[in-house]
């Protein structure tokens, strides 16, 4: 296999080491990066990537830092934390300007739980950061989850699928975010990027992570939703960046994830090689999956630079070695949009 990483630290290294491309695309959109969202399970990676790869640059990483290590962790790598609740307007308004602005707030899990929140932090926020942000570039995190059901044995949903997703007010709120900014962006002429991720890969959470906990645990894993794709989250990170010099007027939708779709019961059995241990199955395998086309991300950047085999390497590693878990599953195998 090949080698993993010693711990969180190594893990959290490799996941932001900047790229000459980035580097050089984030030459190309000069000024202060501003991440509202930054407490997310991506976010600090992320900051900390782009002050990485422009050091003399103010990176601002704005959340309610709800856990208060995190904000000094951040701060120890360079990274100026705001603390702040972005459903606040008076908040909101009192942020700094910036040129740069990631957005990475939202609510996905917990979701049907309190569905008024859910459409206020995925529909209301957006248009307000919109409006304060009308002279940036916005790069906005959505969601594949927006795009319809299709056929296992395409290419996936290309960005101009309409986004008619199946069932669920979550994907319809992450449908009112995009329309938020896009309707803000043809008004006010302010440039930007939807980023449609599907399925970012740290060690210690997202799909792998919850096929390999439980073929290892020697329980079923579920192949209802039966393909998905997925991006090692420093590829993921560093293409979100680079887009901030790849932004349109209006902003338009890419989608960003791996080359190539997975078929659920093959990974399991690519864990199951690793672990010594046939994997168990749940669930009927349906003809369609929420997958994407990522030619067009692949047309700007080329492809990811870690492959499958890389990542389940990695992940098998860290689950042979009882390394932590966020404890965040993925629900990958949700069909109803209910989260």
């Amino acid at each position: 296999m090949t080698p993993g990483f010693a711990d969180e630290a190594a893990l959290e290294a490799r996941m932001t080491e900047p790229s000459a491309a980035l580097v050089a695309d984030l030459a190309r959109a000069p000024g202060d990066i501003l991440v509202l969202g930054v407490g997310g399970k991506m976010g600090p990676t992320l900051a900390r990537l782009a002050k990485r790869a422009a050091p003399e640059r103010r990176v601002i990483g704005v959340a309610r830092f709800s856990e208060p290590e995190l904000e000094a962790k951040l701060a120890a790598q360079g990274i100026e934390c705001i603390a702040a609740d972005l459903a606040d307007e008076a908040a909101l308004s009192a942020l700094p300007d910036a040129p740069n602005v990631v957005y990475m707030a939202g609510r996905k899990f917990g979701a049907s739980g309190d569905l008024p929140l859910t459409w206020a932090m995925n529909a209301l926020v957006p248009g307000a950061v919109a409006r304060r942000y009308a002279r940036s570039r916005i790069v906005a995190f959505s969601t594949a989850c927006v795009y319809p059901f299709v056929p296992v044995d395409g290419p996936g949903a290309a960005e101009d699928v309409a986004a008619e997703p199946p069932s669920g007010d979550y994907a319809w709120s992450c449908v009112a975010r995009e329309r938020a900014f896009e309707y803000h962006s043809a008004r006010q002429d302010t440039p930007g990027r939807l980023i449609r991720l599907s399925y970012a890969i740290d060690m210690r959470y997202g799909v792998l992570h919850d096929v390999a906990q439980r073929v290892h645990a020697g329980e079923p894993v579920d192949v209802t939703m039966g393909h998905c794709d997925v991006i090692w989250q420093g590829d993921a990170n560093t293409m979100t960046l680079r887009s901030l010099a790849h932004c349109t007027t209006p902003t338009s939708p890419l989608n960003v994830s791996g080359a190539q779709h997975v078929r659920v019961r093959e990974l399991a059995a690519m864990f199951g090689a690793r672990f010594g241990r046939e994997p168990r199955f749940t669930g009927q395998e349906a003809p369609t999956a929420w997958l994407v086309d990522t030619r067009a991300m692949q047309a700007l950047f080329g492809a990811p630079s870690v492959g499958l085999d890389t990542l389940v390497d990695w992940q098998a590693d860290w689950i042979l070695r009882g390394r932590r878990s966020l404890g965040k599953p993925t629900h990958f195998e949700t069909r109803d949009g209910r989260y």
